[in-house]
């Protein structure tokens, strides 16, 4: 199977429980306590390569205990860690997670060395051969972003990119992207057009498409998820499920998005099978610990 690279972010997670997130000034007592691994990047490649996918992940980590239980945890889940760079000079990644009663979570990382990755390092990424897709988001430096897009579209690559955490992206990234998979929120930063309902979902992944996206999934969280391309458009709806943690739900879908594409499925089967792995997901803590396999998924 052709491979599925992902050039991102890798952190380690430290994560509490709570019944409601605190206020400004305000100190909690919560639950439980754990450390889990995580950073969308790492988290979009242990989703493609737990469903299936053969997967190289493109990171940067620092030279510490963090960095070496990242690359123990990325091998152990069968995943290409060859241009996983070490940096001397920067901690590796972390994010402190509240997650409340609800299954919602609030996050705030210190990028560490992820910021380190650097167009340098991401040159190696048009050597590698049989690609079917890159798979990019936002954790790391916005140059490297741009320098592995320009890349591939020389070379005739599929980017799929997923724009969080959200900000404003330029018309030069935005053109030529075969996949964007931005939610509400984030649709609404790249647009200015607030997404309320179908028809305004139909109305930002327009202009997406007018800025040269070739195609526009925005995920709506329980509703499911909206495709958009320049020939149609519809909603896969999402199967009702309990949360408890919706931290990686957005990075498994995407994983699973990549992997079914890859096999050659359709967008409406792609999607299912997305949305499916991202509704168990949610059904579990952690961001990795909560990525099913693929005798999980159902359909």
């Amino acid at each position: 199977m052709k491979k599925i690279i992902v050039v991102g972010s890798a952190n380690t997670d430290m994560v509490v429980k709570t019944d409601k997130h605190p206020l400004p000034g305000e100190t909690k007592l919560g639950g439980e306590f754990f450390m889990n691994a995580g950073g969308k990047g790492a988290n979009q490649a242990v989703a493609a390569a737990r469903l299936g996918g053969n997967v190289s992940f493109v990171a940067k980590v620092g030279n510490d205990i963090f960095g070496k239980q990242t690359l123990d945890g990325l091998t152990n889940e069968n995943i290409d860690t060859t241009h996983v760079f070490i940096d001397d000079t920067a901690p590796s990644g972390t994010a402190l997670i509240i997650v409340n009663a609800e299954g919602e979570n609030s996050i705030v990382v210190a990028p560490g060395a992820n910021a380190k990755l650097n167009t340098d390092d991401v040159k190696a990424i048009a050597s590698l051969k049989d690609m079917a897709f890159i798979l990019m988001q936002l954790e790391i430096p916005i140059k490297t972003i741009a320098a592995v897009i320009d890349a591939a579209k020389l070379n005739g690559t599929h980017v799929i990119l997923n724009p969080a955490p959200a900000q404003p992206l330029s018309d030069q990234i935005l053109n030529g992207l075969f996949l964007l998979v931005p939610n509400e929120s984030e649709a609404g930063i790249l647009t200015g057009i607030q997404v309320t309902d179908l028809a305004s979902a139909s109305l930002a992944a327009d202009a997406l498409i007018q800025k040269g996206v070739s195609h526009v999934i925005i995920t709506l969280g329980k509703q499911g998820a909206f495709f958009k391309s320049a020939y149609k458009e519809f909603l896969i709806p999402a199967p009702s499920v309990v949360a408890v943690d919706t931290t990686a739900a957005g990075d498994t879908f995407c994983g699973a998005l990549a992997v079914a594409k890859t096999e050659g499925k359709d967008w409406e089967d792609a999607i299912r099978f997305a949305i499916a792995a991202a509704s168990l997901s949610v059904t579990r803590m952690g961001a990795q610990a909560s990525v099913p396999f693929r005798n999980e998924i159902n359909l």
